[in-house]
């Protein structure tokens, strides 16, 4: 395995998106700075199921166990595994290798990842990938999607700010069609990416219904269906989305930041955790190409970990990572 302090260029070749562009301040914006207009109402509906729906599930479960005890080890795994999978989906696949472009890697494994990032039920391909280039184009200024530091200053600015970031910005109309061809004009070229964007429907049932069936496998009965469904299916897809929404939340208000980024994005050690190294998310916004987020040796980062086992094996190649002097120049005194 090469060194883990390879040193590739970090830029991307893309025009009509500089993920390494700087700013001199952090714009103190208001909310009410930002062209709105109100959501449909279609999409206000399909929010809150996706929403709500995993919520109930949760609740519903741990109702389940605490008074009937109803897990097993199979189910456990379908939880377990279904996690790691469509969460390596999201990090790996929709962060990482598409919206980032941070290594190179087989047509086919591209494929692979940006299908398990589409059963984690957080949106298609090309629309995550173009609200989080969003993002990172005016991070915590007017016209970020999702920060948490564009209301006022006051108490209940914050509460709201934060509530804002976390899920309440699905519900805007802003993001309900996203710029795909100002953002992600180069993924729109890769016809095997945009059959599965289109295809993202089919993903959501299949990422229900393929629990039920594993379920249904390990009991036997219709019974043991349903709990997959519950555990494998509405959990897993509940824990997903909230350690994802905690990186646009969390993470741009509690934490350190050692690296001057241009916004208020932190390093969260219980985020870098469970969510496979993307809390490390100050080092991120610091260096938004490189494949690795954990910059220092005792930040867990098992998203990189995947990828230099992938590198390894050989499907993984061009593995971006900042050079040295660049960690230092940014790092602050």
């Amino acid at each position: 395995m090469e060194s883990l302090l390879e040193q590739v260029d970090t830029k991307s070749s893309d025009a009509s998106f500089d993920p390494d562009r700087e700013y001199d301040h952090v714009h103190e914006g208001r909310s009410s700075d930002v062209p709105t207009h109100r959501a449909p109402l279609s999409q206000k509906i399909i929010m809150s199921v996706a929403v709500v729906g995993p919520f109930l599930g949760f609740v519903f479960g741990i109702i389940l166990l605490w008074q009937y005890g109803w897990m097993d080890w199979g189910y456990l795994a379908l939880l377990l595994g279904g996690w790691a999978l469509t969460g390596f989906g999201v990090t790996i696949g929709f962060h990482r290798l598409l919206t980032h472009r941070s290594f190179e890697t087989y047509r086919w494994v591209r494929a692979i990842f940006t299908s398990l990032g589409a059963l984690s039920v957080e949106g298609s391909p090309l629309s995550w990938c173009a609200v989080h280039r969003q993002h990172h184009g005016s991070s915590d200024r007017t016209g970020d999607p999702h920060s948490p530091h564009l209301h006022d200053h006051s108490f209940w600015g914050a509460i709201a700010g934060f509530i804002h970031s976390h899920l309440g910005w699905m519900f805007s109309g802003n993001w309900s069609k996203p710029e795909l061809n100002r953002y992600v004009p180069d993924l729109l070229k890769d016809r095997l990416l945009v059959f599965v964007d289109k295809c993202y429907i089919g993903f959501v049932a299949a990422s229900l219904l393929v629990p039920f069936g594993l379920g249904f496998l390990i009991d036997g009965t219709l019974f043991g269906g349903f709990l997959g469904f519950l555990w494998g299916g509405l959990v897993r897809i509940f824990l997903t989305h909230h350690v994802t929404w905690s990186i646009n939340s969390v993470c741009h208000v509690f934490g350190r930041r050692p690296f001057e980024s241009g916004d208020y994005s932190t390093n969260n050690f219980l985020c870098g955790l469970i969510g496979f190294g993307e809390g490390w998310h100050n080092n991120h916004h610091a260096f938004p190409t490189s494949a690795r987020h954990g910059l220092a040796w005792w930040q867990i980062d098992l998203s990189y970990m995947v990828i230099c086992a992938m590198r390894w094996v050989g499907l993984a190649w061009n593995v971006k990572l900042p050079h040295p002097k660049a960690v230092e120049a940014k790092r602050i005194r």
